[in-house]
């Protein structure tokens, strides 16, 4: 279900069950954790993940769940939050395309992606409430952060699916694009990152992770940027591009600390 294939240092990374929507069981969600260990091994610089099909994912595949003896916390916590915290973490910018439905642990996978795009027929939202299940994967935290708890509620009661238009301009995500134009924005947006400085790319990401994870204030944040700048001056992208400048042409950025 899930391919890998590495093409001029950009991994792309394939949900390949579109009969399902490229819902995810628990062999799924090993095989794409085995497929970010397998990129991160090979040095990449960048990374795209996409689904095959109508849908980039309708999330967990429970079409063989018994609700009376499903390990939730097995699925969720044993499998699900490793990998989305191994996403989080892949040492390169790593890059989404989004459209139809993006739900559950497909918005997770999303959350856990640095830049995401959306095609204008993305769904995104918490369609769980005819389940009796609730939103998880990370969904909370976005919503809350980025629409306010009074919007995050609605979508959650009302069942309510947002456009791709409608979360890029609620701050969820990045861009929109035409469904058709989705795939090639994306590639494009990997490939000109994957030809760049990856260690100051890498250094801000870890900063962004703090400033949201670790709600850093200012002048904290501040200080971590300099702390960070002072060790990219060790780097040979630092020396390259700085030389490039000062001698008026385009700089080659190998990616290597």
């Amino acid at each position: 279900m899930i391919e890998l294939t590495i093409v001029n240092d950009v991994a792309h990374v394939v949900l390949n069950a579109p009969a399902k929507m490229n819902a995810l069981d628990e062999v799924a969600i090993s095989e794409l954790s085995d497929a970010y260990a397998q990129a991160e091994a090979a040095g990449v610089r960048a990374l795209v993940l996409r689904g095959e099909g109508r849908a980039f994912c309708a999330g967990r595949d429970i079409s063989a769940v018994d609700p009376l003896s499903d390990d939730v916390q097995g699925y969720l916590g044993g499998l699900v939050t490793p990998l989305l915290t191994r996403m989080s973490r892949f040492p390169a910018p790593t890059f989404a395309a989004a459209h139809g439905a993006c739900l559950g642990v497909g918005l997770g996978l999303l959350i856990a992606t640095d830049v995401v795009y959306v095609a204008d027929t993305a769904k995104i939202g918490s369609p769980f409430a005819n389940l009796g299940a609730t939103l998880d994967s990370g969904g909370h935290a976005l919503f809350v952060e980025r629409l306010g708890a009074h919007c995050t509620l609605d979508l959650i009661y009302s069942g309510r699916l947002m456009s791709g238009a409608e979360a890029v301009a609620g701050g969820l995500f990045s861009q929109v694009f035409p469904a058709d134009d989705l795939a090639d924005a994306v590639a494009a947006a990997a490939a000109k990152a994957a030809s760049g400085a990856t260690q100051a790319f890498l250094a801000s990401k870890e900063l962004v992770r703090a400033l949201r994870d670790e709600r850093l204030g200012l002048w904290q944040s501040m200080s971590a940027e300099t702390t960070a700048q002072a060790a990219l001056c060790d780097t040979a992208d630092y020396r390259e591009g700085f030389g490039a400048f000062q001698q008026k042409r385009t700089p080659i950025f190998t990616g290597r600390p």
